[in-house]
């Protein structure tokens, strides 16, 4: 007598964890004093930027797709480290890619990274609009078409003009993808002028909820952002309460389709 098997029914959506951190190139900043009298560790590295990665590092495995902000991309304030990759592989996540952008000399090389368990279709590194060049935003698109999960990770400017400009190019460029994320220090709250820039032109969503990230110690101002388009469902948005930077690192659990963005992989990409 043969057992008939039952089929499992195909799962109609899935659920994604998303975490986006301003690393500050491995440096803590405990209160606003020590950016002047710690001023030295932003162009000197050292075994305590070292040990946060590592603590980073432990907490990446619960997320999905990550967002950095102020990696270092390999200069004398992280020991020529790319701090994007060291993570990533620390870590034991496949797949890694990074967007240098302001150099220093051989002294600071601030990068937007990515890190994710999903396989990127593509990944495509953006100069941001600035008076003064050196910002940049970062699209990575898992899947194709309009089943495209369509995630862009930038580090805005502080003058309120710039970003307003800078919004204005990102909802431009994400205008187009029905299941979009932007998740980055927007250096602005969630409901400012300028991020009305942003709203116009594109279907990304202010949070239900602003989330305060900033600063690390006593967070007052919802700076970093992980806003979706109505097709993504945000289930959660929390800060975490390990602080790696002058910044809470903010998570967020969406779901969307089962066929949007891909399929999970175990490769590795450069």
């Amino acid at each position: 007598m043969t057992r008939a098997s039952v089929l499992e029914p195909a799962p109609v959506e899935r659920r994604l964890r998303l975490l986006s951190c301003n690393i500050l190139a491995g440096a803590s900043v405990a209160r606003y004093s020590e950016y002047v009298t710690r001023s030295l560790n932003a162009v000197l590295p050292g075994r305590s930027k070292m040990d946060n990665l590592d603590r980073l590092a432990e907490v990446l495995p619960q997320f999905d797709v990550i967002g950095l902000q102020e990696a270092d991309a390999g200069s004398l304030r992280s020991g020529f480290l790319n701090q994007t990759r060291y993570l990533a592989e620390t870590a034991g996540m496949p797949f890694w890619s990074h967007q240098p952008n302001r150099a220093m000399a051989r002294l600071a090389h601030s990068a937007n990274g990515l890190i994710s368990r999903l396989k990127p279709h593509s990944v495509l590194d953006y100069p941001l609009p600035s008076r003064i060049p050196g910002r940049g935003a970062l699209l990575a698109q898992f899947g194709e078409g309009d089943n495209a999960l369509a995630v862009m990770i930038a580090h805005l400017s502080l003058s309120a003009p710039a970003r307003a400009r800078q919004l204005g190019f990102i909802g431009e460029l994400l205008h187009d993808f029905p299941h979009a994320v932007l998740m980055g220090d927007l250096n602005t709250e969630p409901h400012s002028v300028e991020m009305a820039q942003l709203y116009a032109k594109c279907n990304l969503q202010p949070p239900a909820q602003p989330t305060p990230t900033f600063p690390s110690w006593k967070p007052r101002r919802a700076l970093d952002h992980i806003l979706t388009s109505p097709a993504i469902q945000v289930d959660k948005m929390w800060a975490l309460p390990q602080a790696f930077s002058d910044h809470l690192p903010l998570a967020a659990e969406i779901r969307l389709a089962a066929h949007v963005g891909g399929k999970a992989s175990h490769g590795r990409r450069r």
